[in-house]
């Protein structure tokens, strides 16, 4: 996973230019060619006899059709390279590989970024209804709370897309919170989806590892449990779920708008070192060796 995400990061990194160079140079492009229409269309109202020749090459050529198609085909032009520049932005706003490991970001970005990249799934079908409060900053490690964020959108479409109702909606909502009894300021972000809902039975198992609902070989059970060792252990935070049967499920994160310094290491330690862009796999494969020691009945 960690290969895979550095390889697209690298992609997204070699389109970006070019990309760029296109997007740049569109407008450009779309000035001259609106200015030959008007020099061809004052032609055509200053000479509008055309000898014999020009008028088989203006019949030959579709001027009329060209004069009219031409600006559409631009403007599609255009957007098409919009939503090129759009995914690889999203893809180097989900790796942020080139970004300091612990950073002040945007939630709302990059929430943005993870739905752009969830787009194929999302389709015409699922309706995305936002509830974004006046948040400021956050301070987090990006690339982990990201992965969090695709995790549990992703669990919400696979939810709603099993679901027999014909409405289908993620809604996200976005606040500012502050704690009473500490006066300690932190965002609530909550992802909820109207699919089946989760079982009142097995709602305590969800975050535990390799348990999931879905049918064998479609899935492993870690993306939530990774994602509450991400928000609880690497950000200080909360992430829990809230579900009734058939009304959907709503999952909740609570992250601290700054996070703790790290220690300054103690005697008998090695280096000082802040969490960074790998602990994400660090967290993975600590879960690992957890999972394996329970496995085989050590403590």
């Amino acid at each position: 996973m960690s290969s895979l995400g550095r390889m697209v990061a690298g992609v997204a990194h070699e389109i970006n230019n070019p990309v760029n160079f296109i997007y740049g140079n569109i407008p450009y492009v779309e000035n001259y060619v609106h200015d030959l229409i008007r020099l061809v269309q004052g032609y055509q109202t200053q000479y509008p006899n055309r000898n014999a020749e020009l008028q088989k090459l203006s019949e030959q050529v579709e001027l009329d059709f060209l004069l009219r198609d031409l600006p559409k085909i631009l403007k599609s032009m255009q957007v098409g390279a919009e939503r090129i520049r759009e995914i690889v932005n999203s893809l180097q706003n989900f790796s942020r590989l080139n970004q300091a490991s612990q950073k002040s970001i945007d939630i709302h970005e990059a929430l943005e970024s993870t739905l752009s990249i969830l787009y194929s799934y999302l389709g015409d079908e699922i309706e995305v209804v936002r509830h974004y409060g006046d948040l400021p900053t956050v301070e987090c490690y990006p690339k982990p709370l990201n992965q969090v964020f695709m995790s549990i959108l992703m669990n919400a479409i696979e939810a709603i897309s099993r679901w027999s109702s014909k409405e289908k909606i993620i809604k996200l909502r976005t606040e500012l919170v502050s704690d009473g009894e500490t006066g300690e300021d932190f965002v609530r972000i909550a992802i909820a989806d109207n699919g089946p809902g989760i079982a009142q039975e097995i709602q305590p198992k969800i975050f535990d590892p390799f348990f999931t609902t879905k049918d064998v070989g479609q899935g492993r059970g870690l993306g939530l449990t990774v994602s509450y060792q991400t928000i609880v252990s690497q950000h200080q935070g909360n992430l829990h779920c809230h579900s009734q049967p058939g009304q959907g499920a709503e999952f909740i994160i609570e992250i601290p708008l700054q996070q703790p310094k790290p220690l300054s290491p103690s005697k008998g330690e090695i280096g000082n070192r802040e969490l960074g862009a790998g602990d994400w796999e660090d967290t993975t494969m600590k879960l690992g060796m957890e999972i394996r020691k329970t496995a085989l009945g050590k403590n």
